[in-house]
């Protein structure tokens, strides 16, 4: 019989071996076996909150702000500079630029610090509400660098409409809105005349503001009152 012939088998290159014959030395690993140096993560400790970062100081924000309104009133917006404010609150340019990107939007900011704390209308009698009103309005604005504030602001308002608005909306617009509610209530309850209108009684008292603001009123103690008085004297009901 003729012998048969052994036919060699070669090895197929390492490129066409299947994907899941691991190399030759090594022992396959689970699949769920994590990876070498690593821990599984239901062992690993829970991790800490990031911490925030360091928080703003109150007391730089209000010394930075009365710097602001401080020169406002001493130079105009104009003149004034992020380096005078700086120089002025004790804090560098830097803390001032972490908070405000220019010296308008710090302006707008340091104008809302104004708001004004008046007093509660009381309820029981219009007039006793409207001399205490005016009366705190007239004291606070007595204040010298409020009178320049709105003094610049009226000269200068057109250039910067974000800080007239701003002034407008934190200082101006709330004391009318509290002496409209105090004339409605008067009309209300019969202590004023129905047909009063409110509008222009608050521009009136408004305007016994700004007389004694620039001086041209003799004001006193008395002068809220004085004035209350014989504005009443056309709204009373007869």
């Amino acid at each position: 019989m003729p012998s048969r012939q052994r036919v060699a088998t070669v090895p197929a290159p390492a490129r066409d071996r299947p994907e899941t014959v691991p190399p030759r030395g090594t022992v396959p690993l689970p699949e769920t076996m994590p990876p070498r140096g690593t821990v599984p993560p239901e062992t690993m400790p829970p991790r800490e909150p990031r911490r925030p970062g360091r928080p703003r100081s109150e007391r730089a924000d209000q010394a930075i702000l009365s710097a602001a309104l401080d020169l406002f009133a001493e130079c105009g917006p104009d003149a004034l500079c992020i380096e005078q404010v700086a120089a002025r609150a004790g804090v560098g340019k830097a803390t001032i630029y972490r908070r405000w990107p220019g010296k308008e939007d710090m302006l707008v900011d340091a104008l809302g610090s104004l708001r004004a704390h008046l007093p509660v209308p009381q309820g029981k009698s219009v007039r006793a509400d409207l001399i205490a009103l005016l009366d705190a309005i007239c004291r606070e604005a007595a204040d010298p660098r409020r009178a320049r504030l709105f003094a610049l602001l009226q000269g200068e308002g057109a250039q910067y409409p974000r800080l007239m608005a701003s002034y407008v909306e934190t200082v101006v617009q709330p004391r009318q809105d509290l002496v409209r509610s105090v004339l409605r209530r008067g009309v209300a309850t019969g202590e004023l005349r129905e047909n009063t209108d409110i509008n222009a009684a608050t521009f009136l008292l408004n305007g016994a503001v700004l007389a004694s603001m620039y001086g041209q009123a003799h004001t006193d103690v008395k002068y809220a009152r004085r004035v209350v008085e014989e504005l009443l004297r056309g709204l009373a009901a007869r």
